[in-house]
């Protein structure tokens, strides 16, 4: 008996199971955009900022091959891979809301502000790994081999749009009259109510997705191609550990071209506000309220935005130049753009100019 092919779904269905990816991204564009500025909100010293993120690989190192293995096995009434969505983006949006807020929240528990805001952000990271994965595992699930690449290309568009939304959301909403100054130990409004906006966002855009997708069934996957085996096999979880042993040299080499790409995303993220401030501010290390200091973290967000926006079209041409010199020079070529748009921000002293150096990170 010949297995049936999952049937094609329409561009609109696609884009439904894609939408909440859109409100992930917008969650993990505040966090990137403003976490080391409410870090230093708060009172950690510049110095500081690289171990209190420290939280965000160590959870994803944690979280991610764990919620692959359990979204594998994972058979419930609501879907396999929609349970999920839901616990990750409804911890997430109470992460948005507690981090901004982590000095008030002293006033309810006695600890450490610091401490605190950590905590925050890596309950944010942990949910936003949580939510994310199945995400990308839900492609593989729903669309036919042939629609594969039109899935992860809207889930690339839905990707730079929620990015560029929470990126952007701080100096739009200074723009509107909020605030951008902070008080002493304490976080803007403008970046209080992004988190806010963020929050929402995600729960809308997560329960979008969860209303208008309908996951298959185990019976429903044992009738497609390869389904069987997805419904009948049930990995151990020792078996993560088995296939880090059993990593195919190529993914070695690629991994170690990550942890240096990683190591350089990083360190944008983490220090980009603290060195537009006393770089291409003027300001003293130790200015960490003042409305220059404010505007430098906005500038953070727009910048970020950019980049985000650059990367949509170039996620689409990545493939007609690999066609002509190959995935490996593309790759390469892709790198050095990022490269020499980060060093160039050294040398740009204007900041109007820095956009252009986001586009090379945008092709990164």
């Amino acid at each position: 008996m010949s297995k049936k092919i999952k049937p094609n779904l329409s561009l609109l269905q696609i884009i439904n199971m894609s939408m909440g990816f859109m409100g992930i991204q917008m969650a993990f564009g505040l966090q990137n955009g403003n976490a080391s500025r409410i870090l230093a909100n708060l009172g950690a010293d510049v110095h500081q900022l690289s171990w209190f993120w420290l939280v965000a690989p160590f959870t994803g190192l944690i979280v991610q091959p764990i919620i692959g293995h359990l979204g594998d096995n994972t058979w419930s009434p609501l879907g396999r891979r929609k349970p999920y969505f839901l616990i990750g983006a409804v911890l997430c949006a109470i992460g948005l809301m507690l981090l901004p807020n982590a000095a008030s929240v002293t006033h309810i528990i006695a600890a450490n502000v610091l401490l605190l805001a950590v905590i925050f952000l890596a309950m944010m990271d942990a949910s936003i790994n949580v939510a994310m994965e199945p995400f990308r595992a839900l492609v593989g699930d729903m669309l036919p081999k042939h629609q594969g690449t039109i899935g992860f290309s809207v889930q690339t568009i839905l990707i730079g749009i929620g990015a560029v939304l929470g990126s952007y959301m701080p100096d739009w909403l200074t723009k509107l009259g909020v605030s951008n100054v902070a008080p002493q130990g304490f976080v803007a409004d403008n970046v209080i109510y992004s988190f806010y906006i963020g929050a929402g966002f995600l729960l809308l855009t997560i329960l979008y997705t969860i209303i208008t997708t309908k996951e298959y069934s185990p019976q429903e996957f044992a009738e497609f191609e390869d389904g069987k085996q997805m419904v009948e096999e049930h990995s151990k979880f020792s078996d993560i550990f088995k296939d880090f042993a059993n990593i195919p040299a190529q993914m070695k080499r690629l991994g170690a071209v990550q942890f240096f790409s990683w190591f350089a995303l990083f360190t944008m993220w983490v220090f980009t506000t603290s060195a537009l401030a006393t770089h291409h501010f003027g300001l003293s290390p130790e200015d960490t309220h003042s409305e220059a200091f404010n505007k430098a973290g906005d500038l953070t967000g727009k910048l970020f935005g950019y980049y985000n926006l650059w990367a949509i079209p170039f996620a689409f041409l990545l493939t007609p130049i690999a066609k002509v010199i190959g995935k490996k020079q593309t790759h390469a070529l892709a790198l050095l753009c990022g490269g020499l748009g980060l060093i160039s921000m050294y040398f740009i002293k204007d900041v109007a100019y820095l956009k252009v150096s986001m586009v090379g990170l945008g092709f990164a």
